[in-house]
């Protein structure tokens, strides 16, 4: 691999750890087309295969930070990751029955989604001592699978509907649920890319490039995410301008490539 692409990998991997380190939902969704469009990964598969990998690496790495800090409940994002690994392995076996264009054109149009997701307000009161119990248990298996099928279809860590989804499940406040989010990021991201792997459509040497520049950047993100939870707002609508630009140029080259 020549020297561009590992410093592309690497400010790539860095981006997205940091994002999904900081703001938690919706933090990976520029892997996919990072890998495609600026790295240069050839087939939209092979770039969904390997970001799915370094996106649940990276959360891996990022959920430590923020266990550390005690904000993971893990009983209950226990069973929402584990009730949408099934959905994610529905979701990334019809992903790669998909023509790679037409799924560029579709996660472009998700982008959009993810990206008014994070415009809205949402409170970050809740109930911080919450435990699983037979109320939200429902509610966070169907929850998890859902989450687990898109996050599966697309290859991506699918926080900007795991964190809404546990706070709707089980009142955690928001900052819990981005920590706790990073358990079903991780599961999701391994559950899909080792679907993907078994057809060939991961990059290794990329993925642990990708990897090592989302560890350092989620460091960064995760010490800032405390420091500046009464900004979140704000951090909320840039990143989301970020995401809108990124499909609007996705669905441009969609439409040169017909």
């Amino acid at each position: 691999m020549l020297v561009l692409p590992i410093g592309l990998g690497l400010a790539s991997g860095s981006l997205v750890g940091f994002s999904l380190g900081l703001i938690g939902g919706g933090g990976s969704i520029l892997a996919v087309p990072l890998m495609f469009y600026l790295v240069g990964v050839p087939d939209a598969h092979v770039a969904i295969g390997t970001s799915a990998i370094a996106v649940g690496a990276t959360a891996a790495a990022n959920l430590v930070q923020h266990a550390r800090r005690g904000t993971v409940i893990w009983r209950c994002a226990a069973v929402f990751a584990a009730a949408g690994v099934v959905g994610a392995f529905a979701g990334s076996s019809l992903s790669k029955l998909v023509d790679g264009q037409r799924l560029l054109v579709m996660f472009a149009l998700l982008m959009f989604v993810v990206g008014a997701s994070m415009l809205r307000r949402r409170a970050s009161a809740g109930d911080d001592a919450v435990q699983l119990n037979r109320e939200n248990l429902p509610r966070l298996l169907l929850l998890g699978f859902l989450a687990g099928l898109l996050a599966g279809f697309f290859g991506i860590g699918g926080g900007f509907l795991i964190v809404p989804g546990l706070m709707l499940a089980t009142g955690m406040p928001i900052l819990n649920a981005i920590g706790s989010s990073l358990v079903a990021v991780t599961a999701f991201g391994f559950t899909s890319a080792a679907n993907y792997a078994v057809s060939g459509f991961v990059d290794w040497k990329l993925a642990a490039i990708f990897l090592a520049g989302g560890v350092v950047g989620g460091f960064a993100g995760a010490a800032l995410a405390k420091h500046l939870a009464d900004k979140r707002g704000a951090l909320n609508v840039a990143f989301a301008l970020v995401v809108f630009c990124v499909a609007a140029y996705m669905l441009v080259r969609a439409a040169g490539a017909v």
